[in-house]
């Protein structure tokens, strides 16, 4: 397919059809993805392959910004919003190692199909506060004494006394459509 985007330039893509296992939140079976790598570069699959891949990085950085506030809106000070998205893709692996010490316990089907990552993130957020203020500095000492080994096992026996009913998901109802404003001195055509 070749498109024209002005009489002098022109644009060669090639649609790349998706057919699902699993239909998509919006119900659909098949997705459509467009490139313009050419046919010797980059089979159907690869490119396939490589738009999964892209959704990966993607469903992160929407947990970055939804749960570590890693996006900062107002970029006036350019170092301190580079400062805090680092910060955030810190908790972020946090996060993770968090999941993988839980599904080493609980299993993968549990945590991977029925857990919040906002209400992950919010518990650890306010419980570290707490502990801050609650746990003298010389109590946290014997924590960094323990090797890659002694903090896998006492990751595993935490994650073993974790509630998983408190980090439960609770998926939005439909939206409702807001009905359109008109304004005095407007007419429904405007």
């Amino acid at each position: 397919m070749t498109c024209s985007l002005n009489d002098t330039l022109s644009l060669t893509l090639r649609r790349v059809v998706v057919r699902l296992k699993h239909l998509t939140r919006d119900g659909d079976t098949e997705i459509a993805l467009l490139s313009n790598l050419p046919v010797a570069d980059a089979h159907a699959l690869k490119i396939a392959s490589l738009y999964q891949k892209r959704w990966r990085i993607e469903r992160l950085f929407q947990v970055l910004e939804q749960c570590f506030q890693g996006e900062i809106k107002n970029l006036v000070y350019p170092r301190a919003a580079l400062f805090g998205f680092c910060m955030a893709l810190i908790a972020s692996n946090l996060l993770a190692v968090l999941k993988a010490a839980m599904r080493s316990v609980h299993g993968v089907d549990k945590i991977e199909a029925g857990l919040s990552n906002y209400y992950l993130a919010d518990e650890i957020r306010r419980v570290y506060d707490s502990m801050m203020i609650a746990i003298p500095p010389s109590q946290w000492l014997p924590f960094s004494q323990l090797d890659l080994d002694a903090t896998g096992e006492l990751l595993q026996r935490l994650a073993a006394q974790i509630e998983l009913s408190k980090f439960r998901p609770h998926p939005r109802g439909p939206k409702n459509k807001k009905p359109k404003r008109y304004y005095l001195g407007c007419s429904k055509g405007d």
